[in-house]
């Protein structure tokens, strides 16, 4: 049963659980030398940064999307608020929908320090500089740069995702991993939930079923090392803010409401909590390394 979920203190802020569940997976290295890829403003190089030598965030948000209309430009890089977010089951509980483990001899790696409370960060580079311009499906920056690459809720957002994972498996140093972490459904689920995604966004690409996201990963040349797959109920009203047109987050709302009340699946599977409407979402942090 999904939770109320709790804040984890860090050094110079408060780091939500499902952020502080993927700096969990990341397992960054004080040795670090890190690349964000992100559509706007991410919140993953102010989380990274006091674990690494150094940090570079890029914003690569389509030039055609950044002139839009609010209403009409897709959402930048998700982030959520420390309260409004349910994780289902408990991310240190190997019993629980966690799915985290190393493709290597079998074992897993134990958690990095960085992962508990720690009064002593280590050290960043510039990780609050301005974000580098550039277009993630052409990074300019030479191969074998960067030891940690990741690209939070943005893969989809930011080109063809198999020009975009070329390039970030590109400028992976081959000992090091590239972290995606987006929005999947389940490899049996049905059509229903994209029907509402495009709906509020009639641009959206369809969200991957798992087996979908980890063949494009190791066909743009990456191997498989850790998945991390897991439920998260969140509040439908901020995630309807997105949409194209009010009228079309006034069907969506009435679809869910209809389904709490026993009518047509949404694949969404919402529910009234406190007197106002969640919805679900499976997310996935997967981890690869370049062949």
């Amino acid at each position: 049963m999904p939770h109320p979920a709790t804040a984890v203190q860090e050094t110079g802020g408060t780091i939500a659980p499902h952020l502080m569940r993927l700096l969990e997976f990341v397992e960054p290295d004080p040795d670090d030398v890190c690349l964000d890829v992100a559509r706007g403003r991410g919140p993953m190089p102010a989380a990274l940064g006091p674990h690494v030598r150094h940090m570079t965030a890029v914003d690569a948000t389509p030039a055609t999307a950044a002139s839009a209309s609010p209403r009409s430009a897709r959402m930048e890089t998700v982030e959520f608020g420390t309260g409004p977010v349910r994780i289902a089951g408990d991310a240190r509980d190997p019993d629980g929908t966690r799915e985290d483990h190393v493709r290597d001899g079998g074992a897993r790696r134990p958690p990095s320090d960085v992962t508990r409370e720690d009064p002593r960060p280590r050290p960043a580079g510039p990780a609050r500089r301005e974000p580098v311009k550039a277009d993630a499906t052409a990074l300019p920056y030479r191969d074998n740069t960067f030891s940690l690459v990741t690209a939070r809720f943005s893969l989809y957002n930011l080109g063809d995702p198999d020009d975009v994972l070329r390039e970030l498996l590109r400028v992976c140093r081959p000992t090091g991993r590239v972290v995606i972490a987006d929005l999947v459904r389940g490899n049996l689920a049905g059509p229903e939930r994209d029907r509402i995604e495009r709906l509020r966004d009639p641009d959206h690409p369809g969200t991957p079923s798992i087996a979908r996201l980890t063949e494009l990963i190791t066909s743009a040349g990456g191997s498989i090392r850790r998945l991390d797959v897991f439920t998260v109920e969140r509040p439908v009203e901020p995630w309807l803010a997105g949409a194209r047109e009010e009228a079309a987050a006034d069907r969506i709302r009435e679809a869910m409401l209809e389904e709490v009340d026993g009518g047509p699946r949404t694949g969404a599977k919402p529910r009234v909590i406190g007197g106002e409407l969640w919805f679900t979402q499976s997310w996935a942090h997967v981890s690869a390394e370049p062949i």
